[in-house]
């Protein structure tokens, strides 16, 4: 979206744009353990580019650890020390490179290029069996991606695309949830985490646990395959319209 457009859309028809985002990526992160950021993040980047990434990382912490509720018997704990890892290496160095882009006409261009990114990567089919070089390699993958754009979940979604359903999402979830609290803490130590984005992911957090809670009969219904198509579809399309208002 144009600066012109943006100045010319009143406030709250912004805000609820970010809150559609929100509720759209919450219900699918739900369902699938993966795709709140590739809904959220270009988005928010079109309409509110000042709020992100830390709007989005702080909303996400709160998905994440809100999705697990109701699932901490699925999770697979013992991967989750090694995949925490990586994501804390890769949360620092996303936070040197944050430093340089947040706040610059780079932004939407790197936000664009690794939500197509992300999608490539569920798109691929890729098989890697689950071990603990694997885990902090997706970790350390996801942790520099998330840092940036609240997109993480891509690169540990492959490693658990053949683990059943329930276990799956349940696992991508905590590292959601955890791998967002190691991003907002990198980027908090460079100095990217600020008050209009602390503001509007305030205004915006309500939003969370009532779609958590509408969406717990869909759990039931339907199979990560059913929504995956749509997710992909909405985070290309927002990615692309993203990149060609920047280029």
């Amino acid at each position: 979206m144009s600066p012109m457009l943006t100045e010319l859309l009143p406030p709250l028809i912004l805000w609820l744009i970010c809150a559609a985002a929100v509720v759209c990526g919450t219900v699918i992160q739900k369902l699938s353990g993966a795709g709140f950021g590739m809904i959220a993040a270009p988005t928010m980047t079109i309409v509110a580019p000042e709020w992100v990434p830390g709007t989005i990382l702080l909303l996400g912490c709160l998905i994440g650890i809100g999705s697990l509720l109701g699932a901490r018997d699925a999770v697979v704990r013992s991967d989750l020390p090694p995949g925490l890892a990586g994501r804390l290496v890769g949360a620092i160095l996303a936070a040197l490179i944050a430093s340089l882009v947040v706040g610059t006409a780079l932004l939407p261009i790197v936000v664009g290029v690794i939500v197509l990114f992300a999608v490539a990567l569920s798109l691929a089919g890729l098989s890697i069996a689950i071990t603990p070089a694997t885990l902090f390699g997706a970790g350390l993958t996801g942790g520099v991606m998330g840092t940036l754009t609240g997109i993480g979940a891509p690169p540990m979604a492959i490693l658990y695309s053949t683990v059943e359903a329930r276990r799956s999402a349940a696992t991508q979830n905590a590292f959601f949830g955890f791998g967002m609290f190691l991003s907002i803490g990198a980027l908090a130590v460079a100095g990217l985490i600020r008050a209009p984005q602390l503001a509007l992911a305030a205004s915006l957090a309500p939003l969370v646990p009532l779609t958590l809670f509408a969406a717990r009969p869909l759990v039931a219904r339907f199979e990560r395959g059913t929504i995956r198509p749509w997710a992909l579809g909405l985070a290309t399309l927002s990615s692309v319209t993203l990149l060609a208002d920047s280029l």
